[in-house]
């Protein structure tokens, strides 16, 4: 904690905290902190039950994902309100647990619309990486009708498995692009130069581009 205190930058923090997230440590010397510790599955616990945003990516950095059982994930989840946090929880170690997929079907349709989001992200993974057994029309049914209104991370969530399903799943491509262009979520998100915009139909235009390129 006092090596995290050291790396705290008020300006880091006034920009984070625009996203939703309290901490004002660089995550590169955060990586670089986590690095040195290496994994250490005990500590990993400790940091996380401090509650500190900073600690707890650090705790996401060195923890053994496998070592986690399922409520204690389900648990840290509901915990883990800034975004950073959520989002390291999700993709560094629910994706690599023996519960993800039972957590992805228990998450999905939580009444916790930030729950939610998280059960989203997983099915996006399957998506891209082990669509079988997934009713990817039943998906693009649910983001026909909920998208539009859904909460800020919900509906990040459900337009990346828009996206991922219009570009992984040609014979659903049309249907997903049509979806996007009519109910035009993020379609003015504001990109950077040389990014690919979150706006479904140029995003799934754009990778399916590069993999015809490559």
């Amino acid at each position: 904690m006092a090596d995290l205190a050291v790396l705290e930058d008020p300006k880091m923090r006034r920009v984070n905290e625009k996203h939703g997230d309290d901490h004002g440590v660089n995550l590169g010397k955060l990586r670089a902190l986590a690095k040195q510790l290496k994994t250490q599955q005990d500590l990993s616990r400790e940091l996380w039950a401090t509650g500190d945003t900073a600690a707890r990516l650090l705790s996401l950095l060195i923890c053994r994902p496998k070592a986690f059982e399922r409520d204690e994930l389900d648990t840290m989840l509901r915990e883990a309100r800034a975004p950073k946090v959520h989002d390291w929880l999700v993709n560094y170690v629910v994706k690599k647990s023996p519960y993800a997929e039972e957590l992805r079907l228990s998450w999905f349709e939580d009444p916790d619309p930030v729950v939610a989001s998280a059960g989203w992200a997983l099915t996006t993974e399957r998506v891209a990486k082990k669509p079988e057994g997934l009713d990817l029309p039943g998906l693009l049914d649910i983001v026909e009708t909920e998208m539009k209104d859904a909460p800020d991370r919900l509906q990040w969530a459900m337009n990346h498995c828009l996206a991922q399903i219009g570009i992984d799943h040609p014979e659903h491509r049309a249907r997903a692009v049509d979806i996007g262009e009519r109910l035009e979520v993020l379609k003015d998100y504001p990109t950077p130069p040389n990014c690919t915009s979150p706006f479904a139909p140029a995003w799934i235009a754009e990778m399916v581009r590069r993999k015809e390129a490559s």
